[in-house]
């Protein structure tokens, strides 16, 4: 399969521009399923939410844990055999507990393995500088006269 040439309809300043760019093109009935978004310059952000304490690390871990818990609570509720087992209700019940106590065993000690090296808490995403919308040389002539009509709102 071979390579189609693209050529960049359109610079953006935020992800959100390129995606209505390509919106606006198809609300145009343009042919858009060769449309890329490239997001240039790209770099890591990481936002510090807070400090990392143990009561953190452990309430963090309880809810992880929780969620695991109950879904295996889950599972097993729907093997059980009903005239044998616990109810599936307190399958959940002790899927809940269970999970939420090693979860908190857990966050206890993964906080306690980091030896403060972390004592915070984070959020990572990536962004770019600009985002670039790039078209199939076919439809660039077209995009292009679109876009020149595309309000700029």
């Amino acid at each position: 399969m071979s390579e189609v040439e693209r050529v960049v309809v359109r610079e953006c300043g935020t992800y959100e521009q390129a995606q209505r760019a390509v919106d606006f093109l198809s609300d145009r009935e343009l042919e858009v399923s060769g449309i890329q978004i490239v997001g240039r310059d790209v770099q890591l952000v990481e936002t510090v939410t807070g400090r990392m304490t143990y009561g953190r690390a452990a309430g963090a871990g309880m809810v992880t844990g929780a969620w695991f818990g109950l879904l295996i609570g889950m599972l097993l509720g729907l093997f059980a055999n009903p005239d044998q087992d616990p109810s599936w209700v307190t399958l959940l019940f002790l899927g809940l507990l269970w999970g939420a106590m090693f979860g908190i065993v857990y966050g206890l000690i993964a906080h306690a393995a980091t030896r403060g090296r972390r004592d915070f808490s984070s959020r990572s995403k990536l962004e770019a500088s600009r985002y670039d919308v790039i078209c199939p040389v076919p439809v660039a002539g077209r995009a292009r006269q679109l876009l020149a009509e595309m309000p700029t709102s």
